[in-house]
C-alpha cells in the first residue's frame, strides 16, 4: 500500500464503549500547532538540553540521508568512526547513577565485568511524513475510553503527541510506527546462569491493518495489528506456530490469540496469551506482555506520570548487526558482551505501573522509562510480589534509516534473582533479517492459515 493511501483518514470509533465510560481531553488546536515546531513532529522536545550533552533534533536519519545500506533489512552503521565518550563499570557507578534505572544499576552490582560504553547522542528518529500528518491529526481527535483502556478517534499509530497523563504515554509505546508491514528472521537466546543456552529460531510478521491489500474494512473493526510467528529452531519446538488479532480494546474484546501445536498437529485458543501467561521459546523468562517491552491491556494496572529524566538508555545499536559477529561473540555469562553495546544520553518519560488490589499479575510494580523520540520502552525495571527488583529489560534500538522507521534491533530481560537472562531479535547468523512492505492478505492471519504456517 502506498502512503498516498496511508494518509488519508481513518477512524475507529467505539460508542458503545464511549457510552459507559468517560472520555478524557483531548488537546486544542492552538496546542497541536506546537508539532513540528517547538516540538518534533511527534511530541519530543526538539531543542537539547542545557548542558550541550542532548543535541537539537534536526529531522533525524530519513531515507534522503545520502545514506547506502547494501541490505534495507540490516542497515550499515552510519557512525563507524563513533568512539566511547566513556564506560560506565563497576568501579565508577557512583559518577552516573542519577541517569540509570534502579535496574541498570542493579545490574552493575551484581555483575563486575557488566559495563555500559557510552557515546555522542546522536537523535536519529524519524518517521515518513505521512505519519507526522497522521499523528497531527490524532492529536486533536484521538480520546481515551473505558478508563484508559482502549481509544476512539484514533489513526494508525502514537495518539497522543502530547500527552497529559501515563496511559497517554503507554498507548503511545504500543501504537507506535513500526513500518505497517515487516518480516522478520531471528533468533531467541534463553542463557543459563553458566552461559550456556540453546537457539530458538523464529520468523514471525507484523501488518497494521492500514498495509493490507486493500486497507482497513469493517472486518477490522478493533484491531489493531496482526501478528503471526513460527518458531523453526530447535527440533522439539519446531512447527509451533503463534497468530494474534491484537485488540485496540481488550477490555472491550480480549485479545484474539491461536496456537498451533505442531505434536497435536492442532490449532486451538490461546486466552493465556496476555497479561503474565508465559511465551514461548522463551525458557520461562519472559511473559506475554513482556514482548515488545511491553504489550497489550493496561487494565491491571493502576498508572502514575512521574515525569521526564535524562537517562542512558540503548541507542543506535548498529552494532548488533554485525553479521561478522557470531552469538557465541555476544552472549556471554550474565549479560551481552558489552563491544557490541552503545548507550547514548537521551531524555525519557518516567511511567509507574503498580498492581490493583483486585488484579493478579507476577510483577507487581513496573517502572516504564520511554525515549520521546520514538516514544518506544527503552528501559523496563520489573517488581516482585514483595516489592523487591526482579527483572530488567532493555530494547537496543535502530533507525533504519531506508525505511524511516525506528525499532530494536535486540531486546533483553534479565532475571537478577536467578541469574539468567533472555535476549531476542538477534539476527547475525539468520540469512536476512528484516524485510519491509512484504505484501499481505488478511486472510494470511485466519486460523487456517496458521495451520498451514505450522506444517
Amino acid at each position: 500500500m502506498t502512503l498516498s493511501k496511508l494518509s488519508q483518514t481513518l477512524f475507529i470509533s467505539l460508542t458503545c464503549a464511549m457510552l459507559s465510560s468517560p472520555v478524557l481531553a483531548k488537546i486544542s488546536e492552538e496546542e497541536a500547532a506546537k508539532l513540528g515546531k517547538e516540538l518534533t513532529p511527534i511530541g519530543a522536545e526538539k531543542a537539547g538540553n542545557a548542558a550541550g550533552t542532548i543535541p537539537e533534533w534536526t529531522g533525524g536519519l530519513t531515507a534522503n540521508a545520502q545514506l547506502k545500506s547494501d541490505d534495507p533489512g540490516r542497515p550499515d552503521n552510519p557512525f563507524p568512526d563513533d568512539k566511547p565518550l566513556f564506560t560506565i563499570t563497576h568501579d565508577n557507578l557512583d559518577e552516573y547513577k542519577d541517569n540509570l534505572s534502579p535496574g541498570q544499576i542493579a545490574m552493575f552490582e551484581k555483575y563486575p565485568s557488566y559495563a555500559m560504553p557510552v557515546y555522542q547522542t546522536r537523535r536519529t528518529a524519524a518517521y515518513p511524513q505521512a505519519m507526522y500528518d497522521v499523528i497531527k491529526k490524532n492529536a486533536t481527535t484521538a480520546e481515551l475510553i473505558q478508563g484508559g483502556n482502549g481509544l476512539t478517534n484514533f489513526d494508525t499509530t502514537i495518539p497522543f503527541p502530547i500527552p497529559d497523563s501515563a496511559l497517554e504515554i503507554i498507548w503511545n509505546h504500543i501504537t507506535r510506527y513500526r513500518g505497517g508491514s515487516a518480516e522478520r528472521m531471528f533468533t531467541a537466546i534463553p542463557v543459563q546462569s553458566d552461559g550456556s543456552f540453546v537457539e530458538v529460531k523464529m520468523q514471525d510478521q507484523l501488518v497494521w491493518p492500514e498495509f493490507l491489500e486493500g486497507g482497513r474494512d469493517e472486518a477490522d473493526d478493533n484491531v489493531l495489528f496482526y501478528y503471526l510467528q513460527l518458531i523453526t529452531a530447535p527440533a522439539r519446538l519446531t512447527g509451533t506456530a503463534l497468530l494474534v488479532h491484537e485488540t485496540i480494546d481488550q477490555v472491550k474484546e480480549a485479545r484474539r490469540a491461536w496456537v498451533y501445536n505442531a505434536g497435536q498437529r492442532r490449532v486451538r485458543r490461546a486466552p493465556n496469551v496476555a497479561y503474565d501467561g508465559p511465551a514461548a521459546g522463551t525458557d520461562g523468562l519472559r511473559t506475554a506482555d513482556n514482548y515488545d517491552m511491553y504489550n497489550g491491556a493496561p487494565d491491571r494496572y493502576d498508572w502514575k506520570l512521574v515525569g521526564k529524566k535524562e537517562m542512558y538508555i540503548p541507542y543506535n545499536s548498529y552494532l548488533l548487526l554485525d553479521t561478522d559477529a557470531s552469538y557465541d561473540d555476544i552472549v556471554m555469562q550474565g549479560h551481552l558482551n558489552p563491544e557490541y553495546l552503545r548507550y547514548e544520553l537521551h531524555r525519557v518519560w518516567q511511567v509507574e505501573a503498580t498492581l490493583k488490589d483486585d488484579a493478579r499479575h507476577i510483577y507487581a510494580k513496573r517502572v516504564f522509562f520511554i525515549d520521546e523520540d520514538t516514544w518506544g520502552a527503552s528501559v523496563i525495571d520489573h517488581y516482585d510480589g514483595r516489592g523487591e527488583l526482579w527483572r530488567v529489560s532493555e530494547a537496543h534500538n535502530v533507525m533504519f534509516y531506508d525505511v524511516e522507521t525506528p525499532w530494536m534491533v535486540a531486546e533483553s530481560l534479565h532475571d537478577l534473582n536467578s541469574g539468567r537472562y533472555l535476549v531476542t531479535g538477534l539476527s547475525n547468523e539468520e540469512p536476512r533479517f528484516m524485510t519491509w512492505g512484504k505484501e499481505a492478505d488478511r486472510r494470511d492471519f485466519s486460523s487456517s492459515a496458521l495451520r498451514r504456517l505450522g506444517r
